[in-house]
């Protein structure tokens, strides 16, 4: 007994001295980056795929169809477009594919103008926005983010499942936009989640694995859509929904909770079991008795002013820190220019080639190198430099895609790929810098701001297209548009801090104390750092 009572006596000022934080706790006692992490890690990123898929799939259920005329003497025949499609009479014309192929041809949204014809993909994009608000905060505070997760995916799917058996325009728009409201948080809840468990220095990497999965399924769209062409529109939805809602199911019982967020919430016995069993098998025979011991010297749960029982009081905190305030707004301004370009390049490239299923897959696999360049580079790349060149990049090729002259259509599409494959990179790194940028308690919500901003900006995506197709000018009101927004909102870098190697903080009051430590670290002399003190 004495021994064993001398050994943990010992390893108390051990524990005091080299654990003080819950970024040290995780990695002293499950590791940085172990097996049981990578495994939580790609189960919970997976759910990147049906967002993706739900993201983009108007692009191919939603598309104006090729058509034909039946009497190939009328002069109007000599032309294709939808403005002199209905100038002829319905009998003049048929549609080159099966009229179940598109929610357009199948419901006659041709000629009902852009509002109408556009109403499910803004029903979907203003669903996100309205999820994003309603939903957001519910992972920082009753739900936490795995049931939030879970919820969502729900949802999502069986909306989606239901949108398959539509019968007119008005309910289909009403279906997307519950999807739209249920996917709104799939995204943050699954970056969150999966990087709340890992030690600080694979942090941006284990992110990077949910931009992947976005590609991926980006990428099983115009697959699918390929494959099953010539069937009904409704097919994709049911091919979509039905894994979506397996999925849900299995993420419920495989996957762990954030043990930052049950610490936050003040239950310790509930991230201790997380943290065992995240653990490897030889963590039981010498450290478990010390992970509770070190935890119980950790006090992170917020404070009783800050109580998480509002449902909102996560937005409120950062209404009320100036510091958050202004990151907050500053990261909104730049979501915003990043989404403008992000979403708008896929619902507007159908006009710079003539394979719709060759222009999505192409934009799709400029996701890929993205993600990948993100995922080897984050840890090398400063934030605030990174996304400064980025956005940048992006805006310069989406305003060259104007000056090319229409007949090079080879050169348009390269640049415009060139100009995606940068707002795609500024994307990934933006939400990467996000996390870092807000401690646990406020980080989902924060997060799911950000997001919601992305969404707005991509939100006014469909109607410059729209307009840009109206009047048939060289792109301006599109690309040109797209280009200058993402480079003004992206000077807004400028008023954001540099996070890369920084320690994720946990409480807002130690976010500050970290700040106040940095400014004191960098007085430029011993006057300056004792005025600070």
């Amino acid at each position: 007994m004495a021994d064993t009572s001398n050994t943990d006596d010992s390893q108390t000022p051990l524990l005091e001295k080299h654990v003080k934080t819950l970024d040290e706790t995780i990695e002293r006692f499950i590791g940085s980056f172990g097996w049981a992490q990578l495994l939580q890690a790609v189960a919970v990123s997976f759910a990147w795929v049906f967002d993706a898929q739900q993201t983009f799939i108007s692009v191919f259920a939603d598309a104006a169809p090729a058509w034909h005329c039946i009497d190939p003497h009328i002069e109007l025949c000599n032309s294709t477009t939808i403005s002199n499609l209905c100038k002829l009479p319905r009998d003049a014309w048929t549609w080159t594919e099966p009229i179940q192929t598109s929610t357009v041809s199948e419901w006659g949204l041709s000629c009902l103008g852009p509002v109408i014809a556009g109403l499910p993909t803004s029903s979907f994009f203003f669903g996100c926005l309205l999820g994003g608000l309603v939903l957001a905060t519910l992972a920082d505070t009753s739900l936490g983010r795995k049931n939030l997760l879970v919820l969502s995916c729900l949802i999502m799917s069986s909306s989606t499942l239901l949108t398959a058996f539509s019968p007119n325009i008005w309910i289909y728009s009403i279906l997307r936009f519950v999807t739209g409201f249920g996917r709104a948080t799939i995204g943050t809840c699954s970056l969150v989640l999966s990087t709340e468990i890992v030690g600080k220095n694979r942090r941006d990497k284990v992110g990077i694995i949910g931009f992947i999965c976005f590609t991926l399924g980006f990428l099983s769209l115009p697959a699918m859509a390929y494959f099953t062409r010539g069937s009904s529109w409704r097919m994709l939805y049911i091919l979509t929904s039905v894994p979506a809602m397996v999925y849900s199911i299995i993420v419920h019982f495989m996957t762990y909770e954030s043990p930052r967020w049950l610490m936050v919430q003040g239950r310790k016995q509930e991230a201790i079991h997380t943290l065992r069993s995240i653990a490897s098998p030889d963590f039981y025979g010498s450290n478990n008795n010390m992970l509770s011991i070190s935890l119980s010297g950790i006090d992170i749960s917020v404070e009783p002013g800050q109580s998480n029982t509002d449902l909102y009081s996560s937005i409120k905190m950062l209404w009320d820190k100036t510091w958050a305030f202004r990151r907050l707004s500053a990261v909104m301004v730049v979501s915003f220019g990043v989404g403008m370009m992000y979403y708008g390049i896929p619902l507007g490239v159908g006009n710079l080639a003539s394979s719709l299923y060759l222009s999505v897959t192409l934009n799709a696999l400029s996701e890929l190198p993205s993600s990948l360049i993100t995922y080897f580079l984050i840890g090398r790349l400063r934030r605030r430099s990174s996304m400064l060149f980025f956005t940048m990049l992006s805006g310069f090729f989406s305003i060259m895609c104007v000056v090319i002259h229409q007949g090079q259509q080879a050169l348009r599409i390269g640049v415009e790929l060139v100009s995606f494959f940068s707002a795609s990179t500024a994307f990934n790194v933006l939400l990467i810098y996000t996390l870092e940028l807000f401690p646990t308690c406020v980080r989902n919500s924060a997060l799911s701001m950000a997001r919601q901003a992305l969404v707005f900006g991509g939100s006014f995506s469909p109607i410059l297209i729209a307009a840009e197709r109206g009047v048939d000018d060289n792109g301006f009101l599109s690309y040109g548009v797209f280009g200058l927004v993402i480079i003004v909102c992206g000077l807004f870098i400028f008023c954001l801090p540099e996070t890369r190697g920084e320690i994720m903080c946990d409480t807002m009051e130690e976010e500050e104390d970290k700040k106040a430590k940095n400014i004191i670290i960098e007085a430029p002399d011993n006057k300056a750092l004792a005025t600070l003190v």
